[in-house]
């Protein structure tokens, strides 16, 4: 059972609608500990002065900002609590804007709102609403001390919280010196007209179940085989050589013609088990199609 990291309320307008925060993403990243090579003995780490190898104390560390090599600005605790935001357990909605208005780079973490008790009146409301109006809500609030920008939406049932990062956090994309200027170089017709084309071919509604993190799985299966006692053999990469360019025009004409050809190859797969028969079997008993 999931466990609720933060309970607040939702506030727009006079409306205030109390809820539970859950987190939408769990990570399933494999984690390594740091081992003695010798005996396999646990690493630790620990707090150490650089000038004079001596271990510090944990009550003796204080927070500093470098401003040059070697010279800092001490900041103690109970200045940076003095600038805490006000802990107010309210997401204070600003605007509701169009989905398609928000780039996704500037989402972070994902989160689930429940309704607490006494919410779920205006919590349903709020969420067939912005499912109806396809409106996300922007708003501020204050989770660890941390004021967040969030955006809340409909996603089915339940209400998703995103949090955001601020515009001055996002990089200019202009400050990339490898983008090619626009007028510089330019797509022929033909180039568009074949890259839609190889577009369109490839184009499938998104199922994020057909994807899957095949290195974990690796990982995980090869922990195991050694965990039963199997040796693992290791094969040193081949590095080849870096392969010129191809042409553009021949690279998406290839790229085509392998798309089509395998559309090609699935569609009498698909359609075959259709015209099957079972043996000595009435008409209504054919083999469904493949779907």
């Amino acid at each position: 059972m999931a466990r609720a990291i933060w309970t607040g309320a939702i506030s727009f307008g006079l409306v205030t609608i109390p809820v539970k925060l859950y987190a939408a993403v769990q990570s399933k990243s494999v984690k390594f500990n740091q081992l003695d090579g010798q005996d396999h003995q646990r690493i630790q780490m620990k707090r150490v002065n650089a000038a004079t190898g001596e271990e510090v104390p944990y009550a003796r560390i204080v927070k500093g900002y470098e401003l040059a090599k070697d010279r800092y600005v001490i900041i103690e605790p109970g200045e940076l609590e003095s600038l805490d935001p006000k802990k107010t357990k309210t997401i204070d909605i600003d605007a509701f804007v169009d989905l398609a208005e928000i780039d996704p780079i500037h989402y972070d973490h994902a989160y689930y709102l429940a309704p607490a008790p006494g919410g779920a009146k205006p919590y349903r409301l709020l969420v067939d609403t912005m499912a109806e109006t396809g409106k996300v809500a922007i708003a501020t609030v204050v989770i660890r001390s941390k004021e967040q920008l969030v955006a809340l939406r409909a996603a089915g049932d339940v209400m998703a919280m995103t949090t955001m990062v601020f515009p001055d956090e996002v990089v200019d994309p202009k400050t990339l010196d490898e983008i090619p200027n626009a007028d510089e170089i330019q797509s022929s017709d033909r180039e568009l007209a074949m890259a839609r084309q190889l577009v369109e071919s490839l184009a499938d509604p998104f199922e994020p179940g057909r994807y899957r993190d095949t290195y974990r799985e690796q990982i995980l299966a090869m922990i195991e085989r050694k965990a039963n006692g199997e040796v693992v053999s290791v094969e040193a990469p081949v590095e080849g050589e870096e392969a010129p360019a191809p042409d553009l025009m021949a690279a998406l004409k290839a790229s085509l013609d392998a798309a089509r050809a395998g559309d090609d190859a699935d569609a009498p797969a698909k359609k075959a088990p259709a015209k099957r028969k079972a043996p000595a079997a009435p008409k209504a008993a054919k083999t469904p199609a493949t779907k």
